[in-house]
């Protein structure tokens, strides 16, 4: 698939002019926006002039949306999805002429509604090329979905999953760094950029979104692309990397080679990555040159402790793993920053309980940020979890307009305790409330609901060291 070089004859007036394509971006866990630098690389480089905005950090003027012909809204993540949809109406209130496409994992999933009530296109999988070549189509006066790889009411289209020519993407209009998540370190906070080495994800958890759009597959991002984009952003100030691939050991040494080859020239430069339970164990050995390398922590998807939440979720792992990859990651001086699920429609109080009583013995009550305790399963059409056969028990209706399934736990008691979790971790973030006062308030209200004697917290063996985090909370 190629855009080629727009011949500017056949183009609109409001497509060559500044503004005349116009991609948003609405949530991106804090980072600059590569959903956004990517495309504008690509765009550039078939002769449009698009315009970017991040409403994270700026405002969208009605002046902006008046001059796009063509708007594209990148949905990665639920979150975004759910701003994006409100962005799109007020975009077609005022200008109801433009063409608007939603790119991104999520843009797929939701293309029913979508397309009906708010956009017209989506797009998914590996999206650039085909973003480009939709919005030379729109601006040539062509239908939408004559583009291959582009869905509309009239021709839905499977996700993209043709590996793309990869060009560096282009952050030159995008907010500055220092309006982003930064790393915060011993009371210091650094700049921080962001980087992919892979998209898609060699694995398939139930719950995950990549896994209904890749299938199990993921493509590798050329060395030299990862590594330009990382010194650009090295250039603007940033002194730590995050590495947003879904699994940094989908291909363990394509990560490790351009941390290697980043190091030579700047020794000083420290990173973050995602790593399942199962890799760190499977790939233990790399785990030291990890650390030799400056990974300062390890995103890792405990999600549960439960042997029930775990089979349903295809996470691969159990406790016992758990329990292993930490030690593994003790011994060579990296904090493991777990990323949790732990409402679910097969979760116990019981297993809730444990899973405070493990972070409280662990002392990890400081390694993970207080929402994640209050995270409720996101079921979204297509979902792999749609397929599970005790479906019927626990599924309800589609909800579209939040872009999820209902579902309630069998008690009702954790459906109760999810809603107080969530409203004390608003609270603390609000009051920025210290992480271990979080934890007591979280720990007192679970035995509460649960009917159970209150029991002090548990004191763990060994304490640990406050680890570094980015400024910005990690969830969807």
């Amino acid at each position: 698939m190629t855009a080629g070089i727009i011949d500017k004859q056949l183009m609109q007036e409001r497509f060559t002019r500044p503004g005349g394509v116009l991609l948003i971006s609405c949530y991106e866990l804090g980072h600059q926006p590569l959903n956004l630098a990517s495309p504008m690389a690509h765009l550039r480089a078939a002769g449009l002039q698009p315009v970017a905005v991040d409403t994270s950090i700026e405002s969208l003027e009605d002046e902006t949306i008046r001059c796009a012909g063509f708007v594209a809204i990148s949905v990665p993540m639920h979150t975004a999805l759910r701003l994006g949809s409100r962005l799109a109406e007020r975009i077609r209130a005022i200008n109801p002429e433009a063409h608007i496409t939603f790119y991104g994992l999520y843009a797929t999933l939701n293309a029913d509604y979508l397309l009906r009530d708010h956009g017209d296109s989506v797009i998914g999988g590996e999206y650039e090329e085909a973003l480009t070549a939709l919005a030379i189509s729109v601006a040539s006066g062509h239908a939408a979905n004559s583009v291959p790889g582009v869905g509309t009411a009239h021709r839905m289209a499977d996700p993209i999953l043709e590996r793309l020519n990869f060009v560096q993407p282009d952050r030159r209009d995008l907010g500055s760094l220092r309006s982003y998540a930064g790393l915060e370190i011993s009371g210091v906070i650094v700049r921080a950029g962001y980087v992919e080495t892979t998209r898609g994800c060699h694995h398939t958890c139930g719950h995950c979104p990549i896994t209904p759009i890749y299938g199990g597959r993921f493509f590798a991002i050329g060395r030299d692309k990862v590594v330009s984009d990382a010194r650009a952003q090295i250039a603007a100030g940033a002194r730590h990397i995050t590495f947003g691939d879904p699994d940094f050991f989908n291909g363990p040494q394509h990560g490790l080679r351009i941390m290697r080859e980043l190091r030579v020239d700047f020794p000083e430069l420290t990173f973050d990555a995602t790593i399942k339970v199962e890799h760190l164990i499977e790939h233990e050995k790399l785990v030291p040159e990890l650390a030799a390398l400056g990974c300062i922590f390890v995103v890792t998807a405990v999600e549960s402790l439960s042997e029930t939440v775990l089979r349903k979720l295809s996470k691969g792992h159990n406790r016992r793993d758990v329990e292993t990859a930490l030690a593994i990651v003790d011994r060579s001086g990296i904090p493991m920053r777990p990323s949790l699920l732990p409402f679910t429609p097969w979760t116990t109080i019981e297993d809730y309980l444990e899973l405070l009583e493990f972070f409280a013995e662990h002392d990890l009550i400081e390694h993970v940020d207080p929402v994640h305790f209050s995270i409720r399963l996101l079921v979204p059409p297509g979902s792999a979890l749609l397929s599970d056969p005790t479906s019927g028990e626990w599924l309800g209706e589609l909800d579209e307009p939040a872009f999820t399934y209902r579902w309630k736990s069998p008690d009702s008691k954790l459906d109760d305790l999810q809603a107080g979790v969530s409203r004390l971790v608003e609270r603390a973030a609000a009051e920025n409330e210290p992480a271990r006062e979080t934890f007591a308030a979280i720990w007192s209200l679970s035995r509460e609901i649960a009917g159970r004697d209150f029991t002090e917290i548990p004191t763990p063996v060994e304490r640990r060291k406050t680890p570094p985090r980015l400024t910005e909370s990690w969830f969807c």
